[in-house]
């Protein structure tokens, strides 16, 4: 009797699986956590080194420029070294950089450490989805690589929380504050030591048995490799990310996790500011939208699967960019209207935003997944990096109406990106899914097999563009 063979993409759901989930979501928790500790930080070291907009400014977006040079830097590395290396190395800078900001003194010290830890973000940004999606079943893959951006928000929210808490340490709370991101940083560490590599990027350099070893021990005693890579020996390749294949899937996981992050990173970095000058002052509305944050976080996972990955980016943009207009327009609304649509603004963002980690996993191919992943985050940070250095000057020169109806703009482009580039890959396989010279706009059928699975007896469901 024949041995049955199973498929890393077909292969049941295992505790290994979910191993390095919570690995990888670990270093995406300390990627939010560092990037959220700043914002009531910089409340209380701004008038300690004398800030004014523009280091506050620097300072704010400095993480986010390092995430631009990480990005695209890194993840080539990470495709030409492979995921485990690299996967570890990140987690050491970010020790070490969040340590040494506890002995600041000057704002362009601060500049510097942040630059270097956004440029440690940006490689996990690109190590961590790939490794992830390289590992995980198919019908799994939208669910466990959502909880990834999910996790990111309870780090960023998070932060705020501890930053709450140690505001009453005192003088230098905002040091301790800083500093703190070294514990989630050296537990998740530990946890990451051991995490094979690849078993994709294996065989795409042509290391066949490592590959089908690492499958057999971790994934299924009877999985095979020949299923992951229509060829063997595949350059790294940094320029095919740019060529007529793979340029406009590029610009699509670029452009449209740009216009995602630029109104939330202006926003929810000086979010003080903005409630302060929409009238919501205290900390109610602070806690309200981290709550609602939270939330849609978690229902973003749990819809993942259920959804269209095109629907749901199409329709959530098409939301936001209704509720950001109107309080561009109507910024003295009454206090309890502008909190409801800063929660529904904050719910929806969260649970799109989880599209992040999913969307740029998916359509590239193995070679230069890491590379692609990290350039449509690099992409990504400047909007993000140009909005923070931009929000603090923009409130106090031309107003927080028209400020929200610049951030209504970058929106309304995400909508358009979306309708003419967004490809669907719900229930595809990663071959599938990055195997086509070019992206289709339109919906795929809709399956007729649970959602995540393919259709065996239908060949029209199999090799299915992108």
């Amino acid at each position: 009797m024949a041995m049955r063979t199973t498929s890393i993409d077909d292969a049941p759901l295992k505790g290994f699986h979910l191993r390095v989930t919570a690995y990888t979501t670990g270093g995406f928790f300390c990627d939010g956590y560092i990037l959220g500790i700043i914002g009531i930080a910089l409340s209380l070291l701004g008038p300690q080194l004398g800030l004014g907009p523009l280091w506050s400014g620097l300072i704010g977006a400095s993480a986010l420029i390092g995430i631009f040079i990480g990005g695209i830097v890194f993840g080539w590395v990470t495709d030409l070294v492979g995921r485990q290396k690299m996967y570890v190395a990140d987690l050491i800078l970010f020790i070490i950089g969040s340590i040494l900001q506890f002995f600041v003194n000057e704002p362009w010290q601060l500049f510097i450490l942040r630059l270097v830890m956004g440029i440690a973000i940006g490689a996990d940004y690109a190590i961590g989805p790939a490794l992830l999606a390289e590992f995980v079943p198919r019908r799994q893959r939208g669910p466990l690589l959502a909880s990834l951006n999910a996790v990111w928000t309870v780090g960023f929210v998070v932060a705020y929380l501890v930053g709450d808490a140690l505001q009453g340490l005192g003088h230098d709370s905002w040091r301790w504050m800083l500093a703190s991101s070294a514990v989630p940083a050296f537990v998740v560490l530990l946890l990451r030591i051991g995490t094979p590599e690849s078993p994709r990027w294996l065989l795409g350099k042509g290391r066949v048995e490592e590959a089908r070893d690492i499958i057999r021990e971790y994934v299924d005693p009877n999985a095979e490799v020949e299923d992951l890579s229509p060829e063997t020996n595949n350059r790294t390749n940094y320029r095919r990310l740019f060529g007529g294949g793979m340029r406009k899937r590029t610009a699509f996981a670029g452009l449209f996790w740009f216009c995602q992050v630029v109104p939330y990173f202006a926003l929810f970095t000086f979010l003080p500011t903005v409630l302060d000058a929409l009238g919501l002052s205290g900390n109610t509305g602070e806690i309200v939208l981290n709550l609602f944050l939270l939330a849609g976080a978690a229902v973003g996972v749990i819809i993942m699967n259920m959804l269209p990955r095109r629907r749901l980016l199409i329709g959530s943009f098409v939301v936001l960019t209704v509720l950001m207009g109107f309080l561009g327009v109507w910024p003295k609304a009454p206090v309890g209207v502008i909190l409801a649509c800063f929660a529904l603004f904050a719910f929806v963002m969260s649970a799109a935003a989880n599209l992040e980690s999913v969307y740029p996993s998916e359509v590239f191919p193995t070679e230069i997944r890491a590379s692609g992943v990290g350039v449509a985050a690099a992409i990504s940070r400047v909007g993000a990096a140009i909005g923070t250095f931009l929000l603090p000057s923009s409130v106090d020169s031309l107003g927080i109406g028209p400020t929200m109806l610049i951030a209504t703009a970058v929106l309304l482009l995400g909508l358009i990106i979306s309708v003419a580039w967004a490809p669907e890959t719900r229930t595809l396989t990663l071959i599938e899914a990055s195997s086509a010279p070019d992206l289709a706009a339109a919906e795929s059928p809709a399956p007729t097999t649970r959602p995540g699975e393919e259709s065996l007896s239908d060949p029209s469901t199999r090799g299915r563009e992108v």
